[in-house]
């Protein structure tokens, strides 16, 4: 009877490392998804700001500068 609560507690603290395991690959999964939206996204500002800068010297060459304002 003495190894029933020895053996029930092991019981769950190996449910509980199996989910903390779990949980730990989903953390490691987020991380890497959010690496690739942020890599992703710093693409989408240079672009955004070579297209900027494309605008900037074409509204200078048709004299446009301050129509925009």
């Amino acid at each position: 009877m003495a190894d029933e609560p020895e053996n029930l507690t092991l019981k769950f603290l190996r449910r509980i490392d199996e989910k903390l395991d779990r949980v730990a690959e989903d953390v490691h999964m987020i991380k890497v998804r959010l690496t690739s939206v942020e890599e992703s996204l710093v693409g989408i500002t240079r672009r955004v700001d070579r297209i900027e800068d494309r605008m900037d010297r074409i509204e200078r060459r048709l004299d446009l500068a301050g129509a925009a304002e």
